[in-house]
C-alpha cells in the first residue's frame, strides 16, 4: 500500500525532474528506423518525394503515428541532401522529433540548429499546422528562409519571410504561406496593429497555432518582459534643453551623489540651490514645481547614469539603444519617453517623436498565444526553470554530434582592471604569434574599441565587431577563424553564422593549418550577468570537434562585482603574483558569486514583471472578445438601437441598415480603442507610484490589482455611454456614412511601433536588487 509520505515525495521528485532537462533517447528507435529506410528513399524521384510527404499531410488528422514520423525524418534528410546539400545527422533528427513533441532542444554551436527548425517547421505544416519560426532579427528571418526555401519546396511547403521593411500586401502575403519566418518584434507589432483595426479585412495576422524559436532563451528569457507597443504620435517636445543645459553644468559630488550601486542619483543642496537659481529663483519643491523636478530627475539620470558608447551609440545623429545581451543596435528600442529625450537633449541630436500608447504587450504574452511552442538554443538547458515556470515547457539536450574536444581554462582573475587588461594584450599577443585565430568577446562598445587601440599600440591589427558595425557581421564573423585572424566582439548570442576554421577559404588544407596550432582561442574580457552569454561565447570554439580553447580575464573590480557583490574585500597581500593575478581560492568564488546573483536578481524581477503585466493581459484579453464581436457583427448598432432608439428611429428613414451597422461599428471600436488607452494610462501611473505602498507595509501587487480591477469593470459601460453620445449626435448619411472627423472621433494621423527597453532606474527592480543581493549575501556568509 502507497502511504501519504511516498505519494508527497513521489510528486516533489515529479517537480524536480520538470526543472531538469531530460534526454533525446526516447527518440533514438525511430531515428534508428529512419536510418533503415535511407537506401529506399534515395531511390525516390523529386517528384516522388514531394508526392510522399503531401500523402503524410493527407493522413496528419489526430496527429501523426509512430510510423509517419519514421517516414518524415527520412524523407526531410533526403530533400535537405538533395537540396541545401546538408545530411542531416541522427542528433539533428532527434532533436526534430523532440521538437515536433512540443519540446525545447539544447543543440551546441554549429550543430546545425537552422536545418533542424527547417525540419521541425516542415513537419508542423504537413501536419496541417500554420508555422511561425520566430527569430531574434530580420536578418535571420530572411536569410534562413530564402536558404531552407529550396527544402520546404522539395517537401511540397509554402514559405516566406517578412521584416519591418515590409509592405502590407507582403506582410499578408507572408503570412498566408505554410511556414512564416519573422522575427519576435514583427510579428508582435503586427499584432498590436491588427488589435486595432476597423474592418475585418485589414487584420492580416492567422490566429496563433505553432511558434519554432531559435535561440529560445533569448526570445522567451532574456527579453520576455520587454513591452511591444503600438503609440499614436505627437510632435516632439522640446522645452526641456534649459533643464539639460543646467543639468550637463552639475558636477558629481558637489552638485549631486550617485548611489553605491550604480543605479539612482540625487541632488545635493547645492545642486539643487543651483537648478533653482538657473530657472529664475523657483522652489524645486513646490507643489506646483512637480513636473519641473521630474525633468530634473530624468535629465540628472540621463547625464549621470547613461554611458555613451555602453548604452547606447549616437549614430546618422539618432540615439541608438544598445542590446546588453546581444552586443547590437536595440532596432526599434528606446526608454520610455521622458528618459529618451533626455538623452536626445544630452547628446543635442534631434528629440524623436513621442506620443500616447495605444497598445502594448509583452514578449511573453505575445509567444503565450500559441497553441503549440518549441525552441532550441545552445544553452537552454540554464534556463529550465524559467521555461517550465512561465511556459510550461520542457528542456531535452542534445549530444553533440561530434565530441567537443575543446579545453576551457578557469577564470584569470586580477586584482584591478588595468591589470587584467595588460594581461589580455599579452595573451592575445602570444596566441597570435602561435597563428592561433582569436575571437575576444568584449562586454560593450567602448570596451572593444579600447581594445582595439591597445593592440594596435603592441602592432596587431584586429577586426572590430559590435553595434557601430553590426550589419558586417556575418562576413566579420565567418573570418574570425582564418589562420592569425583577431576578431574583436560585442556578445556573440544570435550572431547566426558558424565560425569555421581556416575562414571563408575553408578548404581542407586550411583548415587542418589552424587546427595544428590549436584552433580558435575564445577571450572573455569579462563576464556577463548571466553565465549562458558566457557560455554562448564560449561555443563559439570547438565546433564539430575541431581543437580549440576558451579563457576569461576578470577582475574583483569589474562591474558585475562592485554591483551584484559590493562587499567583496580588495585583494590582500600574497594573494597576487607579479602580474596582479589572484592565486586564492577566494577570487574564483566571489566571481561566481556575484554572478550568481546577478542571475537570482534577473528572474525576480521577470517573475515581479510578469505578475503586474499578468493582470493587464488578462484584461485586454476580456475586452478583445468583446471588441472582436464588435468589428465582426452588427453588436453596436444592435446595443445603440436599444439605448438611442429615437435617433435610430430618426437615421432609419434616410440612412440604410447597412450603413447604420459601419457607422456604429466605427463609433464603438473608436471608444472601446480610447477608453483602453486611458486605462493603460491609468494602470502606468499606478505602476508608477504603487511601490509606495510598501512604505506603509502593504503589498504593493495587491494594492494594484484592488485599484485597477474595478476601474478595468467600469470601461465597457463607459464607452457604451461615449459611443451612445456620439451616435446622437453624429452626422450620418446614406452618401458619405460617418464623418470621423465632424463627430470628434480622429484617430492618430500616424502610428509608430518600438519596444521599451527597461528604465535602468526603475523603482520596484531597485529593491529586488537590494533583497536578493542581501538574500544570498547572507546565506553565504552563514557558510563561512
Amino acid at each position: 500500500m502507497v502511504t501519504r509520505w511516498q505519494r508527497l515525495r513521489a510528486g516533489f521528485g515529479r517537480m524536480v525532474d520538470a526543472t531538469r532537462p531530460g534526454t533525446l533517447a526516447a527518440y533514438q528507435g525511430l531515428v534508428a528506423k529512419a536510418g533503415a529506410e535511407e537506401a529506399r528513399i534515395e531511390k525516390l524521384t523529386d517528384e516522388e518525394l514531394t508526392a510522399a510527404a503531401i500523402a503524410l499531410r493527407d493522413r496528419a488528422e489526430g496527429g501523426w503515428s509512430d510510423r509517419d514520423r519514421v517516414e518524415w525524418c527520412g524523407l526531410g534528410r533526403e530533400a535537405a541532401r538533395r537540396t541545401v546539400d546538408m545530411r542531416p545527422f541522427d542528433v539533428q533528427l532527434l532533436g526534430t522529433l523532440a521538437m515536433l513533441s512540443g519540446s525545447v532542444v539544447q543543440m551546441a554551436t554549429g550543430e546545425g540548429k537552422t536545418l533542424v527548425g527547417a525540419l521541425v517547421a516542415a513537419g508542423y505544416a504537413t501536419q496541417g499546422h500554420q508555422v511561425h519560426v520566430i527569430s531574434v532579427n530580420d536578418y535571420l528571418a530572411q536569410r534562413d528562409a530564402e536558404w531552407m526555401g529550396p527544402l520546404y519546396e522539395l517537401l511540397g511547403v509554402s514559405v516566406g519571410w517578412l521584416s519591418q521593411h515590409s509592405t502590407s500586401e507582403q506582410r499578408r502575403a507572408a503570412y498566408a504561406a505554410d511556414v512564416t519566418y519573422v522575427s519576435v518584434s514583427e510579428v508582435g507589432f503586427d499584432v498590436l496593429r491588427d488589435r486595432m483595426a476597423t474592418d475585418v479585412a485589414d487584420v492580416i495576422v492567422p490566429e496563433p497555432d505553432v511558434a519554432v524559436v531559435d535561440e529560445v532563451d533569448s526570445v522567451l528569457v532574456d527579453e520576455a518582459t520587454i513591452p511591444l507597443v503600438l503609440a499614436g504620435a505627437v510632435a516632439g517636445d522640446e522645452s526641456d534643453r534649459a533643464i539639460t543645459k543646467i543639468v550637463g553644468s552639475l558636477r558629481v559630488e558637489e552638485h549631486y551623489e550617485i548611489d553605491e550601486e550604480g543605479r539612482n542619483v540625487f541632488l545635493t543642496e547645492a545642486g539643487a540651490d543651483v537648478i533653482e537659481q538657473a530657472l529664475g529663483g523657483i522652489d524645486l519643491y513646490a507643489a506646483e514645481a512637480g513636473s519641473t523636478l521630474a525633468q530634473v530627475n530624468v535629465s540628472l539620470h540621463a547625464h549621470a547614469l547613461l554611458r555613451r558608447d555602453v548604452d547606447y551609440l549616437v549614430k546618422d545623429g539618432k540615439v541608438a539603444l544598445i542590446n546588453s545581451s546581444r552586443g547590437r543596435v536595440a532596432s526599434l528600442q528606446r526608454w520610455p519617453d521622458g528618459l529618451q529625450a533626455a538623452v536626445e537633449l544630452k547628446e543635442q541630436v534631434k528629440v524623436s517623436e513621442g506620443g500616447e500608447v495605444l497598445d502594448q504587450m509583452t514578449v511573453q504574452s505575445l509567444l503565450r498565444r500559441y497553441k503549440t511552442l518549441c525552441g532550441m538554443s545552445g544553452t537552454a538547458a540554464q534556463v529550465v526553470e524559467n521555461l517550465q515556470e512561465f511556459y510550461q515547457l520542457g528542456v531535452r539536450t542534445a549530444d553533440p554530434n561530434v565530441p567537443c574536444i575543446r579545453e576551457d581554462e578557469p577564470d584569470r582573475v586580477y586584482a584591478t582592471v588595468p591589470q587584467k587588461d595588460e594581461a589580455i594584450v599579452d595573451y592575445i599577443f602570444d596566441r597570435h604569434e602561435e597563428g592561433r585565430p582569436v575571437l575576444v568577446g568584449t562586454l560593450d562598445v567602448a570596451e572593444s574599441e579600447r581594445l582595439a587601440k591597445r593592440l594596435a599600440r603592441r602592432g596587431l591589427s584586429c577586426v572590430v565587431l559590435n553595434a557601430r558595425n553590426d550589419a558586417s557581421e556575418a562576413a566579420i564573423v565567418a573570418e574570425a577563424g582564418a589562420y592569425g585572424a583577431i576578431t574583436v566582439s560585442t556578445q556573440m548570442a544570435g550572431r547566426g553564422t558558424d565560425i569555421r576554421l581556416g575562414g571563408t577559404e575553408n578548404s581542407q588544407e586550411e583548415h587542418d593549418r589552424v587546427a595544428e596550432v590549436g584552433g580558435l582561442v575564445v577571450i572573455g574580457t569579462g563576464r556577463h550577468s548571466s553565465s549562458r552569454l558566457d557560455d554562448q561565447l564560449r561555443g563559439r570554439a570547438g565546433r564539430q570537434g575541431d581543437p580549440g580553447s576558451s579563457v576569461f580575464f576578470t577582475s574583483i573590480e569589474d562591474e558585475i562585482v562592485q554591483h551584484y557583490a559590493p562587499e567583496t574585500e580588495p585583494a590582500q597581500d600574497g594573494e597576487t603574483d607579479e602580474y596582479g593575478q589572484l592565486t586564492s581560492k577566494r577570487a574564483q568564488a566571489d566571481l561566481r558569486h556575484a554572478q550568481k546573483v546577478a542571475e537570482a536578481v534577473q528572474l525576480e524581477i521577470h517573475r515581479n514583471t510578469w505578475r503586474y503585466n499578468q493582470l493587464a493581459e488578462q484584461q485586454r484579453t476580456i475586452l478583445l472578445r468583446h471588441r472582436d464581436k464588435l468589428l465582426t457583427s452588427d453588436a453596436a448598432l444592435t446595443e445603440l438601437k436599444q439605448r438611442c432608439p429615437d435617433r435610430y428611429a430618426e437615421l432609419e428613414k434616410t440612412v440604410s441598415e447597412e450603413t447604420l451597422i459601419k457607422a456604429a461599428r466605427l463609433i464603438a471600436l473608436f471608444h472601446v480603442d480610447r477608453c483602453w488607452v486611458d486605462h493603460l494610462a491609468f494602470l502606468a501611473d499606478i505602476r508608477e507610484t504603487i511601490h509606495l505602498q510598501a512604505l506603509a507595509r502593504e503589498d504593493p501587487l495587491t494594492e494594484f490589482h484592488r485599484l485597477s480591477i474595478p476601474a478595468f469593470k467600469e470601461l465597457v459601460s463607459e464607452a457604451w455611454e461615449r459611443s451612445a453620445k456620439t451616435f446622437e449626435a453624429a452626422n450620418i448619411t446614406e452618401a458619405h456614412g460617418l464623418d470621423l472627423a465632424d463627430a470628434g472621433l480622429k484617430r492618430p494621423n500616424t502610428t509608430w511601433t518600438y519596444l521599451v527597453q527597461d528604465n535602468p532606474f526603475g523603482n520596484e527592480d531597485d529593491r529586488t536588487i537590494r533583497h536578493v543581493a542581501a538574500l544570498l549575501r547572507k546565506r553565504r556568509n552563514s557558510k563561512r
